[in-house]
């Protein structure tokens, strides 16, 4: 089957998101100016506006656009696992695995959380809940063992774990307090998100 063949005006949105992603994460995005932007791009300022109605419309379509889901949604789905544990365990090494091959892009989410308040999250969540949603509904339904069978939940926890650890690592990776890490870190961390802190006392 033959590929799309891309527009000029698709190849020009490409042009200046990349721009703009340059820009925005070397100086943030209140720094940069939709002039910066053109230039960067090499285009007349008023050729991005026949593409972009803002700068703030070309953050929201790289925040969704550039987010590594569509790496990892597939991996995800072929996660194997015949409990939920190991079902949990190998999807989360899997997401972290290949949100640490993008960091420009947790860099971006910082942007967001800052100087957006998190607004431009709804947006992404409708394009990645659809596809995401499911697997946690497969897992309530043919795992046991669950304390919560809120599908919902569960993704929402999901998506928590694999960005409280990027962010607590890339913390910590440059800090005397990675010399006190186990060398297991991301496994102990998976394992305390599973199970928590506290022993059973059974």
């Amino acid at each position: 089957m033959p590929k799309e063949k891309i527009t000029k005006g698709e190849t020009t949105r490409q042009i200046v998101e990349d721009a703009a992603m340059n820009l925005f994460l070397k100086q943030g995005y209140a720094a940069t100016s939709m002039r910066q932007i053109a230039d960067k791009a090499g285009l007349a300022l008023g050729g991005i506006y026949n593409h972009f109605s803002s700068k703030e419309e070309i953050f929201e379509n790289i925040i969704v656009e550039k987010h590594p889901y569509k790496q990892i949604l597939p991996a995800i789905l072929a996660a194997e696992g015949k409990t939920a544990e190991d079902f949990y365990k190998n999807a989360a090494h899997i997401a972290i695995a290949e949100m640490e091959k993008r960091p420009e892009f947790m860099n971006l989410m910082f942007i967001e959380l800052v100087e957006f308040k998190g607004k431009h999250g709804t947006t992404l969540l409708k394009e990645i809940a659809p596809k995401i949603f499911p697997v946690f509904e497969r897992v309530v339904k043919s795992r046991e063992n669950l304390r919560t069978t809120n599908p919902a939940m569960l993704m929402r926890s999901f998506i928590g774990l694999i960005i409280s650890y990027i962010m607590t690592e890339m913390i910590v990776s440059n800090s005397l307090a990675k010399k006190f890490m186990p060398k297991n870190a991301e496994e102990v961390y998976v394992d305390i998100f599973l199970h928590g802190i506290l022993k059973s006392s059974e």
